[in-house]
């Protein structure tokens, strides 16, 4: 996970259930487990999580979805396979078109979180046959802005200085700036410690080049391209160095071009909302899904 200036980020699925763990059959960028019946749902993870964070969506969702739930290769102790060198968001995003198209899946309903999000998006501007509707868990569509930059260009610098750290810090160096920035991403002591933890068992290679990719990846200017429904679901608490206001304005303000969109905000909440208010996530997904 980054390691960003700001404190808070942004602030800040009953069937018998048939779990299998498939291998992606054209690529070894992703894992993903099948749960449930029912209408497909496909569920992407964030930077260095693990695909355990659906757990509890899952477990409410799975007697009347088939979930298909993403574990990207290389984060929360997963070997990095693919991963190990090279780009990790657009290659995951084609393998998970791959999954789409070899199981035949007819344009599953789509749910990120954080970079999870950001792949949303992509697929949903490259693959439109793929995506029916799309729910953005508190991600943007360019990462950037919360460094104060207006395009890519102007905090790929930051985003590099901040990739080449990691790629070079000790692992004990890793695991100590990861269990202390993972403070400002979860507000449950519980869901902190987990988070933490599929943080450290990462592979530190493939989230600091993850994570230039996601903060130098500017979805703006293909959102209108998107004419799926959209729902951006974002968190904001007291505890955050940005008013309410400021928060609502940065979502519509980077959002805008979307023609068909909702926005839902969690107070209370930090940048893993199904952590920090499962209740609410479970209801705005249920929502979401009907």
């Amino acid at each position: 996970m980054p390691k960003p200036t700001f404190t808070k980020f942004v602030g800040g699925i009953v069937a018998l259930t048939i779990s299998l763990a498939i291998a992606d059959p054209v690529s070894d960028r992703i894992t993903v487990t099948v749960r449930g019946q029912g209408p497909d749902v496909l569920l992407i993870p964030g930077l260095a999580s693990s695909s355990a964070v659906w757990d509890a969506t899952a477990t409410g969702l799975e007697g009347r979805c088939r979930l298909h739930i993403v574990q990207v290769a290389g984060f929360a102790g997963s070997l990095p396979r693919a991963n190990a060198q090279g780009p990790v968001l657009q290659p995951t995003v084609d393998a998970i078109d791959a999954y789409i198209i070899t199981n035949r899946l007819k344009m599953p309903k789509v749910i990120g979180h954080s970079l999870g999000g950001l792949m949303g998006l992509v697929l949903a501007v490259q693959h439109p046959e793929d995506v029916s509707s799309l729910l953005i868990v508190d991600s943007l569509p360019f990462f950037g802005v919360l460094f104060g930059a207006n395009a890519a260009g102007g905090v790929a610098p930051q985003a590099a200085a901040m990739r080449d750290r990691i790629l070079t810090e000790t692992q004990e160096a890793y695991a100590h700036g990861e269990t202390e920035f993972v403070r400002a991403l979860v507000k449950s002591p519980e869901g902190r410690q987990q988070a933490a933890k599929w943080a450290i068992t990462s592979d530190k290679s493939v989230v600091a080049r993850a994570l230039y990719e996601d903060m130098t990846t500017d979805m703006r200017p293909k959102l209108r391209e998107i004419k799926i429904p959209v729902t951006i679901l974002y968190a904001w608490d007291a505890a955050a160095r940005i008013s309410q206001a400021a928060c609502d304005g940065l979502y519509r303000q980077n959002y805008a071009p979307l023609s068909n969109k909702t926005f839902v905000r969690i107070d209370g909440s930090f940048h893993f909302i199904m952590l920090d208010r499962p209740e609410l996530f479970a209801t705005q997904a249920d929502l979401f899904l009907k």
